[in-house]
C-alpha cells in the first residue's frame, strides 16, 4: 500500500497578464504610478488611513506608548507593506519561472526605538539614529522546484522590490501643511 501526498497549490496569478505587464515596463522604463492615502487621526493616538474604496488601515499604538492597543503600531504597518510586496515579488517571479508555490509565508521583525518620542522633547537624536536599525525577513517557502530554485526566486523578488528598495535607498520626502 502506497501513501500518496497530495499537494495543494496557492491560488495562481494570470501569467500572461503577467507578461503584458512587463512588456510595458520595458516599453516604458520610466512609468511610475502614484499611491494615495489620506490619514484622519481619530483621537489619542489611532488613526484610520484611507486607500481607494477599501476598509480603513486602522493604526494605534500600544500602551506603554500612550496608545490603547486597539490596531497595529505604525511600525508594524510598515513591516506588514514590507510582507505584501516580498510576497508579491515572490510571486510574480514564481509565476514567470513557472514554479507552482504550495507554502509561502514571511516572518519580519525590526527593531526600532522611539527614545526622541516623535520629537516632542526625548532624547536627541539624528534622523538616521531613528527609524528601523535593523530588519530581518524569514521566508518559508514550498513549490514544485529546488531548494536552490527557490532561493533564488527569493533573492530575486528582494532585489526587484519596490517597498524593500524604498527602505533600503534614499527617497525624495517633502512635507508641508495646506
Amino acid at each position: 500500500m502506497t501513501t500518496e501526498t497530495q499537494v495543494n497549490f496557492l491560488r495562481p496569478i494570470d501569467r500572461e497578464g503577467l507578461l503584458k505587464f512587463a512588456e510595458a515596463g520595458r516599453a516604458n522604463p520610466e512609468r511610475r504610478g502614484t499611491n494615495k492615502v489620506k490619514t484622519v487621526m481619530q483621537g489619542v493616538f489611532r488613526s484610520w488611513s484611507f486607500v481607494g474604496v477599501h476598509n480603513p488601515v486602522v493604526v494605534d499604538e500600544p500602551p506603554h506608548l500612550m496608545g490603547e492597543n486597539s490596531a497595529p503600531a505604525p511600525g508594524e504597518i510598515v513591516l506588514s507593506a514590507l510582507g505584501g510586496c516580498l510576497g508579491v515579488g515572490i510571486t510574480a517571479v514564481a509565476t514567470l519561472r513557472e514554479v507552482k508555490l504550495s507554502k509561502l509565508e514571511i516572518h519580519l521583525e525590526g527593531d526600532i526605538g522611539n527614545s526622541a518620542a516623535w520629537g516632542a522633547d526625548g532624547a536627541e537624536r539624528t534622523p538616521e539614529q531613528m527609524g528601523f536599525q535593523a530588519i530581518r525577513v524569514k521566508v518559508d517557502i514550498e513549490g514544485d522546484a529546488t531548494k536552490e530554485e527557490l532561493d533564488d526566486i527569493v533573492t530575486h523578488a528582494n532585489y526587484f522590490s519596490p517597498v524593500a528598495n524604498s527602505m533600503r535607498n534614499p527617497i525624495a520626502f517633502e512635507i508641508s501643511t495646506i
